[in-house]
C-alpha cells in the first residue's frame, strides 16, 4: 500500500490532500457550528466563476478568481438574517445557485465545456505541481497560524452564531470578516486543485462525523482532522488501485467513514438506552 506513494504524482496528490484536509476539516468545525454549510460551496463556486470569467475574457484566471472570492467573502460576511421565516443558508444557497449557473454558461462557450465542468466539480489532484503544493502549504500555514493565535475570538464568534446571538455581532464584525476571508483564501486555492465537491466534503463531512463521536470542542477538532487525513489516504489508495477519479474517491471514502461512525453512534445509543 505504501509503495504506491513512491510515485511522484501520487505523492504530490497525497501531500496536497493532506494539506487541504488539515485546514479545511478545522475550518469546517466553525462552518458546521455556525450553520452555514453552504458557504464553502458558494465561495467555491464563486472562485470557479472567477476562473471561468478569466478564461472567457482571456485574462489571468488565478488573479480574477482571487478577486471574485475575496469580494464574495466580504459580501457574505454581512449576511445576518433576523427574519425568523428565513435561514442564512437560504440566501447563501441562492448565491451558490446563481454562481453555478453563470459558471456553466461561461464554460459552455469554451472549446472543452464538458471536461471543464468536470474539473470544476472534482478537480484533478493527480496533476498538481510542486509549486502548487508549496503555495498552498505556505498560505494554509499562515491561515492556520492566525486561527491558532486568535482562536478564542473565532470560537467566541462561532458560539454566538450557535446561540443565535446575532444582534451582538453588529453590522460589520472584524473577526467575522477575517473568518470569511480565511475560508475564502483557503477555498480559492483548494478548489483549483481538488474541485468544488471534494473541498465541500473536506469542510463538512469530517466535522459532522466528529460531532457523532464527541461533544467537546478539542476532541471534535482532532477527530475531524483525523477523519480528513484517513479519507485522503484511503481515497487516493482506492483511486489508484481501482482506476477511479481521485476527487470522487476521496469523497466516497469520507462518506463511508461518516456512515460507519453513524452506525457506531446508533449502536452506542441503542446499548445505553437498554
Amino acid at each position: 500500500m505504501i509503495d504506491m506513494f513512491t510515485q511522484e504524482f501520487i505523492l504530490n496528490a497525497l501531500m496536497i490532500s493532506v494539506i487541504m484536509g488539515l485546514l479545511l476539516s478545522y475550518l469546517g468545525v466553525h462552518v458546521v457550528g455556525r450553520g452555514i454549510v453552504f458557504v464553502d460551496l458558494a465561495l467555491g463556486q464563486i472562485s470557479m466563476l472567477g476562473v471561468a470569467f478569466g478564461n472567457f475574457i482571456e485574462k489571468d484566471q488565478t488573479l480574477i478568481s482571487i478577486i471574485f472570492t475575496m469580494v464574495g467573502a466580504f459580501l457574505l460576511s454581512f449576511i445576518k438574517i433576523k427574519d425568523k421565516r428565513l435561514k442564512q443558508e437560504a440566501i447563501i444557497g441562492i448565491v451558490y445557485a446563481v454562481a453555478s449557473a453563470v459558471t456553466v454558461l461561461l464554460i459552455s462557450k469554451s472549446p472543452h465545456g464538458e471536461s471543464d465542468i468536470s474539473e470544476v466539480l472534482f478537480g484533478s489532484v493527480f496533476t498538481v505541481t510542486y509549486e502548487q503544493i508549496v503555495t498552498m502549504a505556505v498560505t494554509f500555514g499562515i491561515i492556520g497560524f492566525v486561527h491558532v493565535i486568535f482562536r478564542k475570538k473565532f470560537f467566541e464568534l462561532t458560539e454566538k452564531f450557535e446561540n443565535h446571538q446575532i444582534e451582538e455581532i453588529g453590522v460589520f464584525n472584524l473577526w467575522n470578516f477575517l473568518f470569511y476571508l480565511s475560508i475564502g483564501l483557503a477555498i480559492v486555492l483548494a478548489v483549483r486543485s481538488a474541485g468544488v465537491i471534494p473541498v465541500f466534503s473536506y469542510l463538512i463531512i469530517p466535522p459532522v462525523a466528529a460531532i457523532l463521536v464527541s461533544r467537546k470542542m478539542k476532541p471534535m477538532i482532532i477527530i475531524s482532522i483525523l477523519i480528513a487525513l484517513l479519507g485522503s489516504f484511503f481515497g487516493l489508495f482506492f483511486a489508484t488501485q481501482y482506476d477511479f477519479p481521485a476527487g470522487s474517491s476521496v469523497v466516497a471514502i469520507l462518506g463511508a467513514i461518516f456512515v460507519l461512525l453513524a452506525f457506531v453512534r446508533w449502536g452506542v445509543n441503542l446499548i445505553s438506552s437498554k
